[in-house]
């Protein structure tokens, strides 16, 4: 249609300006985002599988927690890390997700070996969380405690190292005094002091690390803690408490099954005590699988601003402070 715009003769484009809704997808397990059309970026949190529990009849590691990173503004991502820059997308596009598993518990026959399974990493648009390491004994060919968070230790050895901007190390372990707790994705997992003490402290197990909280979803959820450990033989009544964020705790009593970390949360698995000989083939805890959200903020739009205007459309937009030449 034509119309005198201003002294102009023209097509009169009518102007469309709007707000495209801002949408939250949650992934439990691996699939496709296809983005909204208006989209360019995108807040995310992404969390790997959590680490596997180890079980010993010396004091036995929780699992370290998945990886977790962040983009979402003002909150945290692991390890102490501030938020990430948000991740540039295209509008009406379809993005592979990668949800990991957790790792598995160890099932010990007794002494040093193998310990709990590293957990799968998680990913989304070429963003990766590191999986969570497992508790156990080190050195074995079979056991790596380093990860996202790090898996704690048995027996006598120094808990795994945590990935930059993912998490924190597992906790030590000492003879005579229990295994480490995994570390989560806020703090490490706790553990006995190094070297004698007098009097020694009792034997007992140790709290995984608290995970990281987020509100991506519109309410706080805090995810990614370690796996509590648990002492040698008896435990003396206490084990270590699974890490705020679905972290599990130690086995009690001792000879019983772990319930491993939550699932979607990438909490850590907890150890087992296998009691005292002849040992018990009772597994430590698997790590809880990871989850991935994805957050597109909300697009204020406006279309159709070339060619001839109407000139009451004109003043309209640039008072609104929405005009784009």
């Amino acid at each position: 249609m034509a119309s005198i715009n201003g002294g102009f003769v023209g097509i009169d484009y009518k102007p469309e300006s709007g707000t495209q809704s801002a949408v939250v997808t949650t992934f439990n397990a691996s699939g496709t985002l296809t983005t909204a059309p208006r989209s360019t970026s995108v807040q995310y949190v992404i969390v790997a599988g959590g680490g596997g529990g180890d079980a010993a009849g010396a004091g036995a590691g929780g699992g370290g927690a998945g990886g977790y990173r962040s983009s979402v503004p003002g909150e945290a991502s692991g390890g102490g890390a501030s938020a990430e820059p948000l991740s540039p997308v295209s509008g009406a596009t379809g993005y592979p997700v990668v949800v990991g598993a957790g790792g598995a518990g160890r099932v010990s026959p007794g002494g040093p070996g193998p310990g709990g399974k590293l957990g799968t990493n998680s990913s989304f648009n070429g963003i990766s969380s590191t999986r969570g390491g497992g508790g156990g004994f080190v050195p074995h060919p079979d056991t790596s405690k380093a990860g996202g968070s790090g898996g704690g230790a048995s027996y006598s050895t120094g808990g795994g190292g945590g990935a930059t901007g993912q998490g924190y190390p597992g906790g030590s372990a000492a003879l005579n005094r229990g295994g480490g707790g995994g570390g989560g994705a806020s703090e490490a997992g706790k553990g006995p002091l190094p070297g004698p003490q007098n009097p020694p402290p009792p034997e007992h197990g140790w709290d995984g690390g608290d995970g990281v909280a987020s509100s991506i979803t519109g309410s706080s959820v805090t995810r990614a803690g370690g796996g509590g450990s648990v002492g040698r033989f008896s435990n003396n009544g206490v084990v270590g408490q699974g890490g705020a964020g679905g972290g599990a705790n130690g086995s009690d009593p001792v000879d019983s099954p772990n319930p491993g970390g939550d699932a979607n949360s990438g909490g850590g698995g907890g150890g087992t005590d296998i009691g005292n000989p002849p040992f018990s083939p009772v597994p430590g805890g698997a790590g809880g699988s990871g989850v991935v959200i994805i957050k597109e903020p909300a697009v204020t739009f406006l279309e159709n601003t070339g060619g001839v205007w109407d000139m009451n459309a004109l003043y309209d937009n640039v008072k609104a402070g929405t005009w784009t030449s």
